[in-house]
């Protein structure tokens, strides 16, 4: 499955967890409902993954943790936020380096509408 595909099965699945749950929740709250309803989608992922560094030829294990990686090519990163801030993009960005992956997502399930809670990062494209 394509990137694109997996990312429009997720804000599809976004969309409907905000309709029935509201913004306000903790981010634990959508990460566990959104796992679920990929899941029951048919796509693959892993939660809160660990994602290792390296630097100067050492690896590090406390690189980072994925909030959502779908199908070993979207990386998730999941907000519950007044507002988005430019640092969560580029944060989202390094995970998607480091895991060289194409396409990351930033849901911010925060915002009264949703549609203005997302935001598509992309590396190397």
């Amino acid at each position: 499955m394509h990137e694109n595909e997996i990312a429009g099965i997720v804000m599809d699945e976004a969309f409907y967890i905000h309709r029935k749950l509201g913004p306000g929740l903790l981010e634990s709250v959508y990460e566990a409902v959104l796992a679920k309803r990929l899941g029951a989608a048919g796509l693959g992922f892993q939660r809160q993954a660990s994602i290792p560094i390296e630097f100067e030829g050492e690896t590090f294990q406390e690189g980072f943790v994925a909030d959502l990686i779908v199908e070993n090519k979207v990386v998730l990163e999941l907000k519950s936020v007044e507002q988005i801030r430019p640092v969560h993009g580029k944060q989202l960005l390094t995970y998607l380096r480091l895991t060289d992956c194409k396409l990351g997502l930033l849901i911010n399930f925060g915002e009264h509408l949703l549609k203005n809670g997302f935001q598509r990062v992309v590396n190397g494209l």
